[in-house]
């Protein structure tokens, strides 16, 4: 009996061995399986993000540029023997910052000059939507003659009022 004892315990053994082996590789198969996939998810993420940091690094251009405003303009306008008046303030688009000290020096320049350009509109050229236009074009020029270092690029009206 004893014998047999021996014979059933030495079966045992390399079915345990066997099944402990299979065991084995199934948990390898499965550890390779998701560190594979934890190591493409690193690989695919840290490229997203290095894309990401050179999007950020570029310096989104501004929609409007550097705004000078300038005191509100009450004139009488030409042809009507002082009965129409123009109420109109003035924001200018400068083409770079450092550019408003030179303004504030010419301050007094500028709106001299602007009193006459106002002054000689007449309500019929001011009513008109290319009208408006035009003394938007005439300011830039008249501007951009004084200025040496930038220009003005756009004029804006943020108040209208002929009456």
């Amino acid at each position: 009996m004893a014998k047999e004892e021996a014979e059933d315990k030495q079966e045992e053994v390399p079915v345990k061995k066997k099944s402990s082996v299979k065991l084995i590789i199934i948990i390898l198969i499965a550890l390779l399986v998701v560190g594979g996939g934890v190591a493409g998810g690193l690989y695919f993420l840290g490229h997203k993000g290095e894309t990401d940091k050179k999007d950020t690094k570029k310096p989104a251009a501004p929609l409007v540029g550097p705004l000078w405003s300038l005191d509100p303009f009450i004139v009488n306008l030409a042809e009507n023997q002082g009965e129409r008046f123009l109420k109109i303030v003035i924001q200018l688009e400068l083409s770079d910052p450092a550019i408003i000290a030179d303004m504030e020096i010419l301050k007094p320049k500028i709106r001299d000059n602007l009193l006459d350009l106002l002054t000689a509109k007449t309500y019929a050229e001011l009513m008109e939507p290319a009208g408006k236009q035009r003394l938007r074009d005439e300011i830039v020029l008249r501007l951009n003659s004084f200025l040496t270092k930038g220009k003005v690029l756009k004029v804006y009206f943020t108040e209208f009022i002929v009456q």
